[in-house]
């Protein structure tokens, strides 16, 4: 792999308003290096053919719903938080190996807000790629973790292999942080909210990792409950800069992805 130049993609359903490309860029750019990007927006029937040109003609990329766990019977490994949260994010294609930067992620963007989170009761919507390692990402940071997910055996499956607790009521309110990893309200789902106002009684923050639009409808009905309000936006900016560590085989450094963060705002994006 060439140290000042990457070819590099984004995989998903649906990825025509990511910002990962330009996160990407930013981040490489600082660094030196030239950045190639490509976008891969494909139906589950494609997915396959697409997997093999990606895995054929690029450096590495990104993975994203809903397929953060089809990715696995491609690879020839799975590393780190991927393996404890069965999901993958991030691909180096030279190795076939797979890993998760998302966790790592959410947490910086937490902390970078200064969200607190050990001892605290965390609601988790959404028990796929994004869900599953948030929630695996809270309950080590010492939260007491609830997951819900409408299949109730999928839910089960995802609990006890991760180790949290089911939520059974999530409209039932009760818990300190509210976190949406469903999807729901974006792209077609726009407008729409996994729960409804009840979901935030009590709640001190309600966090969605969507950030388009920047602020969901399951933002504004918090907002509405007096409950402060977090995007996924920086969360996207941080697991692309431990991903890009990753295709660098580079040391990350905390204060060197805020510090990147803070400058690409600066620069107006």
């Amino acid at each position: 792999m060439s140290k000042d130049q990457l070819t590099l993609a984004l995989i998903g359903k649906d990825v025509s308003k990511s910002l990962s490309e330009k996160f990407h860029r930013f981040i490489l750019g600082e660094w030196g290096i030239s950045c190639n990007y490509e976008r891969f927006s494909v139906r589950a029937e494609d997915f396959d053919s697409a997997m093999r040109r990606l895995l054929g003609d690029f450096d590495g990329f990104n993975v994203t719903i809903p397929y953060k766990r089809d990715v696995f019977e491609y690879l020839d490994g799975i590393e780190g938080d991927a393996l404890a949260c069965g999901a993958v994010n991030t691909v180096l294609c030279d190795t076939r190996q797979g890993y998760n930067t998302d966790g790592v992620g959410f947490m910086l963007m937490l902390e970078s807000s200064s969200v607190r989170v050990k001892g605290k009761k965390i609601l988790v919507l959404g028990a796929g790629g994004a869900g599953r390692s948030t929630a695996v990402a809270l309950k080590n940071a010492g939260a007491e973790v609830e997951l819900y997910r409408r299949n109730k055996a999928e839910l089960e499956e995802a609990c006890a292999q991760l180790g949290v607790n089911a939520s059974r009521n999530p409209e039932g309110g009760g818990y300190d942080i509210v976190v949406n990893c469903t999807g729901v309200g974006m792209h077609e789902t726009e407008g729409q909210s996994p729960v409804d106002k009840t979901a935030f009684k009590g709640a001190k923050w309600a966090v969605d990792l969507i950030y388009e639009p920047e602020k969901s409808a399951f933002l504004s009905i918090a907002e509405n409950q007096a409950v402060r309000i977090l995007n996924g936006k920086s969360m996207l900016f941080y697991q692309a800069y431990y991903a890009d560590c990753l295709y660098l085989n580079k040391s990350a450094s905390v204060q060197e992805a805020k510090t990147l963060y803070e400058k690409y705002l600066a620069k107006g994006e």
